[in-house]
């Protein structure tokens, strides 16, 4: 059987023809395959993981991070398809992990589940047919456009004939807002991002925190900067304020994402390695 893009290495990736896009620049570090790397895939490449090896050496924990992260967005997707939300768009989604997904989690749970997934790496784009795999009673689809321009995406062919706007549709930007920063106008994007959704629709969020290290989180921005890539990561009321008017937080509020309505039995952990809040809010 052929190997996948899940289990070659990244050395053996790139030597496939065409597993890499045109014009891809793997000579520099990019923030979704650092993340891959924290998370142990292996779509990353010498720089990201010259990059993340400073992070770490930064913040030890950010591994801890990462993965506590995947573990909200997957307990957040399964709660709300139990809630009876089908309609997922995933902005941000990043480099699939088999089995680890927004349409993994929502499909298990209520098959029927549509899940669009948005991100402009062309890397991510490359791994498009392992997203848009699932539930033949579902959907998942992708769009390569940049979550801050809503318009790209709302106004998008894909958009349109995979979610419907008379239903509800959960919002997911997972790890993503932290690369926004304050000049960005991250608020606005999101209002811009939500205001045509229904009521009944949902908003998940997660976002790196200084809180607890800022020391270290300081370092971890600086290391992120020399490597070319933006990033802010924000207190918890700054997070919090970034949620916009006309929705409503739901319990357990803005937390840290391993207190997110934790699995039976899950160990805590320790926040200052977690460094993340996520919440979940609604439209009444």
């Amino acid at each position: 059987m052929a190997s996948s893009a899940f289990d070659r290495t990244p050395e053996q990736n790139a030597l496939i023809e065409g597993w890499t896009p045109p014009g891809v620049d793997v000579s520099r570090a990019h923030s979704a395959r650092m993340y891959d790397f924290y998370l142990g895939g292996k779509t990353n490449f010498p720089p990201d993981r010259a990059a993340a090896e400073q992070a770490l050496a930064a913040f030890p924990y950010v591994r801890v991070t990462a993965q506590e992260n995947r573990a909200f967005l997957l307990r957040l997707v399964r709660h709300l398809a139990g809630l009876g939300i089908t309609q997922f768009l995933d902005i941000g989604t990043g480099i699939p992990i088999e089995g680890r997904n927004t349409h993994d989690a929502a499909q298990a749970v209520a098959p029927e589940s549509r899940v669009v997934y948005v991100d402009n790496d062309p890397i991510v784009l490359a791994h498009a047919r392992a997203l848009l795999s699932g539930s033949p009673t579902g959907a998942t689809a992708y769009i390569d456009a940049d979550g801050r321009d809503p318009e790209s995406i709302l106004g998008h062919p894909t958009f349109a004939s995979t979610l419907d706007l008379d239903r509800p549709v959960a919002v997911l930007m997972m790890a993503v807002l932290h690369f926004v920063p304050d000049e960005d106008k991250p608020a606005e994007i999101l209002r811009r991002l939500t205001d045509r959704l229904p009521s009944g629709s949902y908003l998940g969020l997660s976002h790196a925190t200084p809180d607890y290290d800022p020391v270290g989180w300081a370092a971890i921005e600086e290391a992120y900067h020399k490597s070319g890539i933006a990033g802010q990561t924000r207190s918890r009321a700054a997070f919090t304020a970034l949620v916009p008017d006309g929705w409503e937080i739901t319990e357990p509020g803005v937390v840290d994402v391993s207190d997110w309505k934790p699995d039976p039995g899950a160990a805590p952990q320790d926040p200052v390695q977690v460094s993340c809040y996520g919440l979940l809010a609604h439209k009444a």
